[in-house]
């Protein structure tokens, strides 16, 4: 319970980044919602990273280099269907663009990205 619960708070502030990042370049660079969302997930994706290896997963007796790599594999379906969930609630339903990007990264959160960061990102390899 305590991983997760430490977890959730890693995820909560590289969700701040990666909100903060797309709420700035929606709304003083006015660039397009998917260009921004997908900013803002990488600069998220690069501060989970780094707070779930030394701190949630306690994962620095392993090589970050596999770490890394198995983080980016999960990362990648993390980005597509953040930007893909994003896409579909702005183009389809008429969603505001940060409402359908907390809909879009809640559901992604809960449904894919614990389970392969627990199971197989920091998963202890020997």
């Amino acid at each position: 319970m305590i991983t997760f619960s430490k977890a959730q708070l890693a995820a909560i502030l590289a969700t701040g980044v990666d909100f903060g990042i797309t709420f700035l370049l929606l709304r003083f660079a006015g660039a397009p919602i998917v260009a921004c969302g997908a900013t803002g997930t990488i600069c998220g994706g690069v501060t989970h990273f780094l707070i779930s290896r030394t701190w949630v997963f306690n994962a620095q007796e392993g090589k970050w280099a596999a770490q890394l790599n198995r983080y980016v594999l999960v990362w990648i379906g993390n980005l597509l269907l953040n930007v893909s969930g994003l896409w579909l609630l702005t183009h389809y339903t008429g969603l505001k663009d940060m409402l359908a990007k907390v809909i879009t990264a809640v559901t992604v959160a809960v449904c894919y990205n614990y389970v392969l960061q627990k199971r197989f990102v920091f998963k202890h390899h020997r």
